[in-house]
């Protein structure tokens, strides 16, 4: 595809300076912009043994070519990698491959590969900066952009993690014709979420026939909502940040009570939001049409509103109350009263919870 002029995506952190663009073409155009934001010295390009076949080596000659020695650091695919063991592992290899203070990371790869590539840039020397390299739906809309990043404990997910702020966001949308039809799917969810707390419009514009090749607007769009929330509130202290966890309780319980890998993402994203959906039809106002608007827009792209048998309420309820976003033992839920409108409630109550579960199950 031509490459043609890349959208800018605005992001304003006080005292940080993070570029995002999205558009065809710019893997190739990675080691020019690298150079541009500042960054020098060697770099490694951590990626997974899907998306590296695949796109690794694009990034590896645009960076060698504009000067930076690199390293290509592949890990398993899939959700188990996101752990403290391969974050160890991956940190043992940079010290091998000589990187140090003056260095920098390049994420390639879905929402896996940015938190964990992002923790491990975090943590190494103290922090070196990051280059995030989105190649899914759910990373270039939401993961990609924010500075948070972690990694999984046995008791939940994103349990242990740090904020650290990407130099460089490149999304290129030509990746997304390389996805898999359920992991390009799967990652509508968060753009639905985004209608749901901030831009309503949004969801008429949604359609699964959509080119992917013709993709980048709306991820821009999708781009600068979650960057205004994050500027607002950027280590969650006014609970501005906090909106974009709506479904996102249920949602990790989920993901942890099924076993890492079960559900994609998305997936669990969608069934978390159809609960937070029936909460804030039973407490807080939301009509019914709306929220008949909000399913039927995640089933038109493919995505699940009934939850399997085998994952109990108790135990889902149990997985939910390790949730980091649970404040003082006091739940902390993000609710819906009107489509594009979302607030964090602090009478939700675990009755509520276990009801909104439960009518996963009809």
């Amino acid at each position: 595809m031509n490459a043609g002029a890349p959208i800018e995506v605005p992001v304003n952190l006080p005292g940080q300076t993070c570029r995002v663009l999205v558009g065809p073409g710019l893997l190739a155009r990675t080691g020019q912009l690298a150079r541009e934001g500042g960054l020098h010295g060697r770099c490694a390009v951590i990626t997974d043994e899907n998306v590296g076949p695949l796109h690794a080596a694009g990034v590896l000659q645009s960076l060698e070519a504009a000067g930076f020695p690199a390293v290509l650091l592949p890990v398993p695919a899939g959700e188990r990698s996101k752990c403290l063991a391969v974050a160890e592992d991956l940190c043992d290899r940079l010290i091998e491959a000589g990187l140090d203070r003056g260095s920098f990371v390049v994420a390639l790869g879905g929402g896996v590969i940015g938190d964990l590539a992002g923790f491990v840039a975090a943590i190494y020397q103290r922090g070196i900066p990051l280059v995030q390299i989105p190649t899914t739906i759910v990373a270039q809309v939401d993961s990609s952009i924010g500075g948070k990043t972690g990694v999984n404990a046995r008791a939940g997910k994103n349990l242990i993690g740090a904020f650290h702020q990407p130099r460089l966001v490149l999304a290129d949308t030509d990746t997304l014709g390389t996805l898999p039809d359920r992991e390009y799917r799967e990652g509508f969810a968060e753009v639905i979420k985004h209608g749901a707390i901030r831009d309503a419009a949004l969801l008429d514009e949604l359609d699964p026939a959509t080119p992917r090749e013709n993709l980048a607007p709306l991820i821009a769009r999708n781009m600068t909502i979650k960057a205004a929330i994050v500027a607002a509130d950027e280590y969650e202290q006014s609970g501005q940040r906090a909106l974009l966890n709506f479904g996102h309780t249920i949602a990790h319980a989920i993901e942890n009570v099924a076993g890492y890998g079960r559900f994609l993402h998305g997936e669990a994203v969608s069934l978390g939001l159809a609960a937070a959906l029936e909460i804030s039809l039973r407490k807080y106002g939301l009509a019914t049409a709306e929220a008949d608007r909000l399913r039927a827009k995640l089933s038109a792209f493919g995505l699940p509103l009934t939850l399997p048998d085998d994952l109990t309420t108790d135990a889902l309820l149990a997985a939910a109350g390790r949730d980091k976003k649970f404040s003082t033992g006091r739940i902390r839920y993000v609710v819906c009263p009107r489509l594009g409108a979302a607030f964090v409630a602090e009478d939700v109550s675990e009755d509520d919870l276990r009801a909104a579960i439960d009518s996963l199950r009809a």
